[in-house]
């Protein structure tokens, strides 16, 4: 008897124990995942930082190549080939990630989240914006360097004429100049560097290319996971309340098994009382007699 007392009382305590570990545990998973999202937010802009410096030193490698002298900005060149290529892949692995953290259940609280990847996503559209702008006005200045090649080779070449040496056509028109010219070794110097402005400008071609479409997976990228996101949201907000609920019924449970508990303590004394007073009165009775 006094161990099934025991075990009833120690029912209520068992519950409240278990409901308060399963809210810790979940409380511990949401932290993990918030700590997780957090983490992956910073190194990501981390890799934006990084994206951005190769930018500059892009520009830098580039202006320098342009005003050395004939034959010393190849290097500089090779550099900038190097790091464009460097950079390319940076570029799809950080749009692959602000996918991948786009599309992760949400852990913490809604707006938070979505104010982070918010600043994620245009901080990385600033960061395309300004390599573009950087590719264009690398195109613009390398154009009028070959454009300047051009014409130490052929001064009297009409505009067609450098504008098509420079598209990378007219290479006969070019070649016939250049054993005319009478400075030879100037002029082939300046042929090869015409060439080399050319594969320069087919580079940022594509380059320009790929932002473009960098751009336009970055700006659709929202449109395409908002259902997803939207999903995962509700569910995380209908676990949330269903959590809520389950820890107020078993609270409720045990404000009730408590009062269940009290009542029968309640019940049990006053059959006590009663005995007591019925052995009094026939002990009385009893006597009397």
């Amino acid at each position: 008897m006094s161990d099934r007392l025991a075990a009833f009382r120690a029912r209520p305590t068992q519950a409240i124990e278990m409901t308060n570990l399963d809210y810790q545990q979940q409380s511990n998973g949401r932290a993990a995942g918030d700590n997780a999202f957090l983490t992956e937010v910073v190194s990501i802009q981390e890799g934006i930082d990084q994206f951005n410096e190769n930018i500059r030193q892009i520009a830098t490698l580039r202006l320098h190549s342009l005003n050395a002298l004939d034959g010393e900005g190849q290097n500089d060149m090779a550099q900038v080939e190097e790091l464009t290529n460097e950079t390319r892949t940076l570029s799809l692995q950080l749009r692959d990630r602000i996918k991948k953290l786009e599309a992760s259940p949400a852990q913490m609280d809604i707006q938070v989240r979505n104010n982070r990847m918010g600043l994620l996503r245009n901080k990385f559209l600033e960061a395309i914006q300004n390599y573009q702008r950087v590719e264009q006005e690398g195109r613009v200045k390398v154009r009028q360097r070959a454009e300047r090649q051009v014409r130490i080779v052929n001064p009297d070449a009409s505009p067609e004429e450098v504008n098509a040496i420079v598209e990378g056509g007219g290479q006969q028109i070019f070649a016939q100049a250049l054993t005319s010219s009478t400075r030879y070794a100037e002029s082939r110097n300046a042929f090869r560097e015409v060439q080399q402005r050319q594969q320069d400008l087919k580079q940022m071609e594509n380059t320009l290319a790929e932002l473009a479409q960098l751009f336009i997976d970055m700006g659709t990228l929202v449109e395409q996971h908002e259902p997803i996101i939207n999903q995962v949201q509700d569910t995380a907000i209908e676990v949330e309340g269903d959590v809520m609920k389950g820890l107020k019924h078993e609270e409720e449970a045990v404000v009730h098994a408590r009062r269940a508990r009290r009542m029968r303590w309640i019940c049990f004394f006053i059959v006590l009382i009663c005995l007591a007073a019925v052995a009094i009165v026939l002990s009385i009775v009893l006597t009397r007699h």
